[in-house]
């Protein structure tokens, strides 16, 4: 079996059904008590069924207390007719025991092997008749029992038990618990059911609404209904209405992408078809065929160029909440920045320079993507060497900046030029791709700013575009980042 079918059957091991698991729930705890509820009802069984027996009992104990007697020399008498005797024992259920000691605890009547009460001392008043369970000749039995003072002082005191076996008791509680408890044997499978009718009702609102969202187009990315669910439910509606929303946004930036990537193409692609067309003419000349290839070389590189800035313009809006965050200190990467830059410009005779806290100083220090930041600067210094023309005439100054703020936590950096600047009613169209401004000829894409506004935006920083030189032939411009607090 292969890894990816062991991992399938894995996963439907391990899902569970939320019916299941609410169905466990409920009913886990209905079928734990059901045995609770059968012991205590036998509990209280045997105490109903102890009370009318045990008033039998009391009474007779106390009948056969009457006839005790102290004899006029001070012996203890007991007196039992015999049809008595018989009235007592005649049950047909139960067998009757009675005995009867007297104060120096010798047996005067009934069964001689009754246990005695433990501890055999006289508790309560006279005649307070007490129950006990016991045991005899291997028989439980349940025992009335009750001390006689036979003189004033109480120094003359006997006992009267009667026992009875509790076969009577048994039966009785066991028809107490077949009336109480067979109903609910036909109850709990009834529970079960409405418990089962219950959930499979609760439930029904989530089989609709994955009704509602398998009934859906592809293409429909409209959000959920959050008011046609329970208020439970409503939550995972937001959430799968913010995952739509997401999604959407996905999708039209890749399309945007797509068609962004189709038109930039374009034209380098069809000058490269051109200009290979125009070099297989025949009776093309040696110089000819040379400036085809410089043509070819330089649509290739514009073509290479425009990729490297879609590529990055994809990369900064799907970055998101995602992308990787370390200390990252922008002095440092603005060195490296200019270091890179430095080529090109010189090669247009530029003073391209940097002014402000040394690479590793405290304040210039915040949390983000060092490839993006990185990426955010560099479109900004090749935008101002492309656009700043270095001629005798106007010497061309590009000065870089990054500076701290110790008091508000802030930091700013700047990518300053004396070129010929940005209209007021242009700069905020500059930040939208392949917009460019109207009278330069210099070749671009249009995408460098709006990277630079996307990963800023990504960064909690605010992107500024001001006039360096106002009101001069050669204004300017002065592109503002402002961190917050860091």
């Amino acid at each position: 079996m292969t890894s990816k079918g062991w991992n399938l059957r894995v996963f439907k091991r391990e899902q569970r059904s939320l019916f299941g698991e609410i169905l466990d729930w409920m009913l886990t705890p209905l079928l734990l008590l059901w045995p609770i509820s059968l012991a205590l009802t036998w509990l209280v069984a045997q105490g109903l069924a102890n009370k009318p027996f045990d008033r039998a009992l009391v009474y007779n104990v106390q009948a056969l207390a009457q006839q005790v007697r102290l004899g006029p020399d001070k012996t203890v008498q007991f007196n039992l007719p015999q049809p008595a005797s018989e009235l007592l024992r005649a049950d047909e259920t139960d067998r009757v025991f009675y005995q009867v000691r007297g104060a120096q605890n010798e047996h005067l009547s009934g069964e001689r092997d009754l246990p005695l009460p433990k501890p055999y001392e006289p508790t309560g008043s006279s005649y307070e008749v007490h129950i006990r369970d016991d045991e005899m000749r291997g028989l439980e039995v349940r025992v009335a029992y009750t001390w006689i003072r036979l003189d004033a002082e109480g120094n003359r005191i006997a006992l009267v038990q009667v026992a009875e076996t509790r076969e009577k008791r048994s039966v009785l509680a066991a028809e107490i618990i077949k009336g109480v408890m067979l109903p609910q044997f036909a109850l709990l499978p009834l529970a079960v059911l409405l418990v089962w009718l219950a959930l499979v009702r609760g439930i029904k609102p989530l089989s609709q609404l994955e009704e509602r969202i398998r009934a859906r187009k592809p293409d429909d990315l409209s959000p959920l209904d959050d008011k046609a669910v329970p208020v439970e439910v409503a939550p995972l509606v937001m959430s799968v209405n913010d995952l739509l929303d997401r999604l959407k946004d996905s999708i039209v930036t890749q399309k945007r992408f797509l068609a962004d990537a189709a038109h930039q193409l374009k034209t380098p692609l069809a000058g490269l078809r051109m200009q290979a067309d125009l070099a297989q003419r025949s009776g093309s000349s040696e110089e000819d065929l040379k400036k085809s290839l410089q043509q070819i070389g330089r649509a290739s590189v514009q073509a290479t160029h425009t990729v490297n800035q879609l590529l990055s313009l994809a990369r900064a809006e799907g970055g998101g909440a995602h992308i990787l965050q370390e200390q990252c200190d922008m002095a440092t990467l603005a060195s490296e920045v200019l270091q890179d830059c430095l080529p090109s410009a010189m090669d247009k005779g530029l003073d391209l320079g940097y002014e402000g806290v040394e690479p590793g100083a405290s304040g210039a220090q915040l949390r983000g993507n060092k490839t993006l930041l990185k990426e955010m600067l560099r479109n900004l210094v090749e935008n101002a060497v492309h656009y700043t023309p270095g001629t005798p005439e106007h010497k061309g100054v590009i000065t870089v900046r990054v500076l701290a703020d110790p008091y508000s936590k802030v930091l700013v950096v700047q990518v300053e030029d004396n070129g010929p600047g940005i209209p007021q009613h242009e700069r905020d169209r500059v930040f939208q791709p392949f917009f460019r401004a109207l009278g330069t000829d210099v070749d671009g894409s249009g995408l460098g700013l709006p990277i630079v506004k996307e990963i800023a935006q990504q960064h909690g920083a605010t992107v500024s575009i001001d006039a360096t030189f106002t009101g001069q032939a050669w204004p300017g411009a002065c592109f503002t980042l402002r961190f917050g607090a860091v």
